[in-house]
């Protein structure tokens, strides 16, 4: 799947989800709670604070199942179990949380669990007996779980659009490979197939939250998740790499990332502003020629190692001196044996001959 840089918040709540995903035990109790209309408050940890703010029920650490979590929710009180939701540590506990934390909650139940979860740091869930829904709290976040049927519908929604924005990103990158290897490359060319590979990859992300939550019931919607966007990751670095100004000051290609990921939805529509976060100029440069190094079309040669496609990069320097290297040039590259030579010509060869191809025919 498509990786991302979250924050830590952001991380603890995909943590907690995934702990409360269908086909988890917890989320077998946390339904039987639900289906049996008496509500919960359920804390997943425990140190010196929670002890600190925690009142009167009685002590039991004993292995943690769906039916047991039902059968204590039915008494008041909060239930304690430990971090990884393994053990029920108490139950019938009283929490008494400090009352200036800040909480925009109107019920008592759901005010509790949102200020012990800013004062502990420990996720908190609270099942609503009136509104029959379960929400987490994790920090300053409250997220309210969904009914599969819903998640999925929307995910099924999502996945057609990144069905349709990777068949267009794959033709923008025929596109490229072949405009590359003509030495026609532009700033547009370069900025439009990045674009489309941060909103690929934007999409994928939506979707790995759903699958994320869907557990079991998304095991369907991650395989087809991951046919559609492997290699996109490499894909993005690589595009990167080829076309990353040199110089003193060059960026380096986590930076041209981290600028492509913070750039807004508007933003990333606009290819003047994308040219801007490649490093690759304003909007009056978008039609001025660019070279690439090589990484992308290199890449693509079977068993060729990362080692051995930077000393080439290095040496060469350019993707049009590569393509234009004989065997006896390319052998004089570090690990490039005779074999080898003829293995990465060869390629390059057919790589030319197959996007010109299929660009014009």
């Amino acid at each position: 799947m498509v990786s991302t840089d979250r924050s830590d918040a952001t991380l603890r709540l995909r943590a907690t989800l995934a702990g409360i995903a269908p086909g988890t035990t917890l989320r077998d109790g946390l339904e039987r709670v639900l289906r049996g209309r008496t509500g919960a408050l359920i804390v997943l940890g425990n140190d010196k604070t929670v002890e600190s703010i925690s009142t009167g029920g009685f002590t039991l650490d004993v292995p943690f199942t769906a039916t047991g979590l039902r059968e204590l929710a039915k008494m008041d009180g909060a239930i304690v179990l430990d971090k990884d939701a393994s053990r029920i540590l108490r139950a019938a506990v009283h929490l008494m949380p400090d009352p200036s934390i800040f909480t925009e909650e109107a019920g008592t139940r759901h005010r509790t669990a949102d200020r012990v979860a800013r004062q502990t740091g420990f996720p908190v869930i609270s099942v609503s007996q009136s509104m029959q829904i379960i929400a987490v709290y994790v920090g300053e976040t409250r997220y309210v779980l969904e009914d599969s049927g819903q998640i999925l519908s929307r995910a099924n929604q999502a996945l057609a659009t990144l069905e349709r924005y990777k068949l267009r990103l794959d033709e923008v990158s025929s596109t490229l490979s072949a405009l590359e290897i003509e030495d026609l490359v532009t700033v547009r060319d370069v900025a439009v197939v990045a674009q489309r590979l941060e909103m690929v990859t934007r999409i994928a992300r939506e979707i790995e939250d759903y699958v994320l939550e869907l557990g079991s019931d998304g095991r369907l919607l991650a395989l087809q998740l991951d046919e559609l966007v492997t290699g996109v990751d490499a894909e993005r670095e690589l595009v990167v790499r080829d076309y990353l100004p040199d110089g003193r000051r060059a960026r380096k290609p986590a930076d041209v990332l981290t600028a492509m990921e913070s750039l807004s939805a508007s933003d990333l529509v606009d290819i003047a502003t994308v040219a801007r976060a490649l490093g690759l100029g304003a909007g009056e440069h978008l039609d001025g020629a660019v070279t690439p190094k090589g990484y992308r079309l290199l890449a693509k040669v079977p068993r060729l190692p990362n080692t051995v496609v930077d000393r080439l990069v290095d040496h060469f320097g350019s993707l049009q001196k590569l393509l234009s290297a004989g065997i006896d040039d390319l052998q004089v590259v570090e690990g490039v044996g005779e074999l080898r030579a003829r293995s990465v010509r060869e390629g390059l060869s057919r790589l030319a001959e197959s996007s010109i191809l299929e660009r014009y025919v």
